[in-house]
């Protein structure tokens, strides 16, 4: 049971950008604001974004991570809100998107419809981000969050799969952008490169919504490095491949000759700068090309591809917590219906 009057908490914090190690320290307990929560954390997940942290990536310092799970303490200020607010999240199990907005400019003030939500809940111009950008992260024992970014988690999920609420919401985004279409005469061919965490997720996602609307031909396939990786998502609405068997090292664009610009969607999740390059080789003229990976350092860039084959490349960041909350909660027997 952690000491709730403590004036301090240990950490694992980067003392500066590009270290790559980082360490455990005492760091003072922070301070909810008003209408902020103080969450103490059951669960911290590790990124590869955070490994990409400890290279130098966006330039951060403070405490590492943007994964959690954990129990609302105590709520900042006073009055009759505060009072409602305190009786809503106190003690409540809780997730939360990592995205703190000013709340004073114009993209946090709109909400007309769904894609002004999307836009506020993740690109306020004057943000912070847990653990990534000027806010202490989820690798401490306490963190704050506005109320207003807290999701409670429900009873029958356990800490250890609520702490995958973030990478599978990022996941449940593809879906939210519209990315993949599911016309019934001639449905998206997808393709996935990366077996790591969140390329594990995004195949259960787009395997499920391939499913859901009745296909059982021409799957999403899932290229990756891993066997046993690829077996975990097999029942999944997947085909898994090895990604050999995607490349040609003989070809110009050193893609093998049967995936060569066969995908209308590609979605990069590798994690790595070359990635980019085996996407756009699978990806048709006119395609859509979507960006998962988030890199320290890069590579040497050929735009030519892009801009010859008129490739359409999108950014997809972070997604619906509350969805992502909802397939956690689907249990196997009841997976093949959802």
């Amino acid at each position: 049971m952690a000491d709730t009057s403590a004036t301090t908490m240990l950490a694992f914090s980067i003392l500066k950008p590009g270290d790559t190690e980082g360490k455990v320290t005492t760091v003072p307990k922070p301070v909810p604001q008003d209408g902020f929560a103080l969450v103490r954390v059951l669960r911290a997940g590790v990124c590869n974004t955070d490994l990409e942290i400890l290279q130098g990536y966006m330039g951060f310092h403070g405490v590492l991570g943007h994964e959690f799970v954990g129990i609302v303490e105590s709520i900042g200020g006073n009055g009759k809100d505060v009072d409602e607010l305190k009786e809503k999240w106190i003690g409540k199990r809780v997730c939360g998107d990592i995205n703190v907005g000013c709340a004073n400019c114009e993209i946090c003030h709109e909400t007309l419809d769904d894609k002004c939500c999307q836009m506020s809940r993740n690109h306020c111009p004057n943000r912070t981000v847990l653990g990534i950008l000027n806010r202490n992260g989820t690798m401490a024992e306490y963190l704050t969050l506005p109320t207003k970014n807290l999701h409670v988690v429900p009873d029958e999920i356990s800490d250890e799969e609520a702490v995958f609420s973030e990478p599978l919401a990022a996941a449940c985004r593809i879906v939210e952008q519209n990315l993949v279409s599911y016309d019934p005469e001639r449905p998206d061919a997808v393709a996935i490169l990366g077996d790591g965490k969140l390329g594990l997720m995004i195949a259960e996602v787009l395997g499920r919504e391939y499913a859901k609307h009745g296909f059982t031909s021409g799957k999403p396939i899932l290229f990756g490095k891993h066997q046993h990786k690829l077996d975990l998502v097999k029942q999944s609405g997947v085909d898994g491949r090895m990604v050999s068997e995607c490349q040609d090292e003989k070809a110009f664009n050193g893609v093998a000759a049967e995936h060569a610009a066969k995908y209308d969607v590609v979605v990069d999740a590798t994690g790595s700068p070359a990635g980019l390059s085996l996407a756009a080789g699978l990806c048709r003229p006119m395609g859509t090309l979507v960006l998962k990976s988030t890199c320290a350092h890069g590579t040497q860039f050929n735009a030519a591809p892009f801009v010859i084959d008129e490739l359409k490349v999108v950014g997809s960041r972070c997604g619906p917590i509350d969805k992502a909350l909802g397939l956690l909660a689907v249990k196997d027997n009841e997976a093949s219906d959802n």
